[in-house]
């Protein structure tokens, strides 16, 4: 056995009191971490009725563990968020990995293990009608999360006593003005364009805090999905029926339906695979799946929710800025700074819509070289 110190001293208990006496710890091998407290160990098992492996999340301590890293996030719960957003999710169909062993109160989960391959390393080759199909699986589980959920609505779930309403979008626009322009000015903003730069983040904050609300993942990206192949007896053992599993979700919310979906095709360096063209056909996939749901709140106009969308792809995208800044600043997580370029990108092409934020597009201009012409 290795290392069992990474996850703690109660690992082998933990392990023998789920799959039996006879299973034991082969060795633990710390996995790659996100920018969160929490760490995750991939543990090696054998004997008795265990899988081959599984992961240790392993929280900082049980009192963080009930708190929330995200911006404005006020909602308690007398158990860690991870487990009690789990217990609904399961209950709506959505395929979450197992839990094996709650240990939360010693800072540990022992979940299944659900492999390495995130949906943007399925999708990063991928000719376009297998990135469509993929993408395709992560709006099911979206729906299932949204239209599910929100039909099942259940006040123990803490991300029923949560809300993206208008203060929180201004609270992570103000996350950027606060951390976005590091190393790119001298002392403050100029009080004019502080003010047109908040004037403008108002108004979408105003109009996306008006939109009806759905639960939602809140970081519903590409590396938060993971793709597995099952085993398909109809086909002597070949790998098939492609499943994709949802990961982080511990702070869900309710926010404006589209807010997940803006994620989903947007964030980090997605748009290398979801080029513009098939962006537009996965959200007419998203409205037609949501408009095909007979338990749906609503139906889509077209217009009115490519518009929400882009609004939500916008605040994101400025709040993503922002807080990759916070963690190299502040965190010491500079690996985050790789995805600003295509974040600025993101920023770019959907101003380019939006020719009211013509003055807002010139501020940034101004301290971001990289959007100039």
């Amino acid at each position: 056995m290795e290392d069992s110190a990474q996850v703690g001293p109660g690992l082998d208990a933990m392990v023998v009191s789920r799959f039996g006496a006879d299973a034991s710890v082969v060795r633990c091998q710390a996995m790659a971490g996100d920018a969160s407290t929490r760490r995750y160990v991939r543990v090696s098992l054998e004997g008795g009725s265990a899988p081959p492996s599984l992961v240790a999340m392993v929280m900082r301590d049980a009192a963080a563990a009930r708190t929330s890293d995200e911006v404005g996030d006020t909602a308690t719960t007398d158990e860690v968020p991870y487990v009690n957003v789990h217990r609904f999710l399961v209950e709506c169909g959505v395929d979450v990995p197992e839990i094996y062993v709650d240990a939360s109160d010693a800072g540990v989960l022992l979940l299944e293990d659900i492999g390495n391959t995130a949906l943007w390393d399925a999708v990063e080759a991928a000719p376009p009608d297998e990135v469509r199909a993929l993408f395709g699986l992560a709006i099911e589980q979206l729906l299932r999360i949204q239209i599910g959920g929100t039909v099942h609505r259940d006040e123990r779930c803490i991300g029923f006593r949560r809300s993206f309403d208008r203060k929180l979008y201004q609270l992570e626009f103000e996350e950027f003005l606060e951390w976005g322009f590091s190393g790119r000015l001298d002392g403050e903003l100029p009080r004019g364009e502080l003010a047109e730069l908040r004037r403008h983040f108002g108004d979408i904050s105003e109009f996306l805090g008006d939109q009806p609300r759905v639960l939602n993942h809140r970081d519903f990206h590409a590396w938060n999905l993971f793709v597995q192949n099952r085993q398909d007896a109809g086909h002597d053992g070949e790998l098939g029926n492609r499943r994709l599993r949802v990961i982080d979700f511990q702070d869900a919310l309710l926010a404006a339906a589209p807010y997940d979906l803006a994620t989903l095709l947007g964030d980090r360096v997605t748009p290398q695979a979801v080029v513009p063209a098939l962006e537009r056909q996965l959200v007419g996939d998203y409205a037609d799946a949501w408009d095909g749901d007979p338990s749906a709140p609503w139906r889509w106009d077209p217009d009115q929710l490519w518009e929400v969308y882009c609004a939500c792809a916008l605040q994101k995208a400025f709040k993503v800025v922002g807080r990759f800044h916070f963690l190299d600043r502040v965190k010491g997580k500079s690996g985050y700074l790789r995805f600003l370029p295509p974040t600025l990108d993101r920023i770019r092409g959907l101003l380019a819509q939006k020719p009211e934020w013509a003055s807002v597009w010139g501020i940034l201009q101004e301290y971001f070289p990289e959007l100039r012409p």
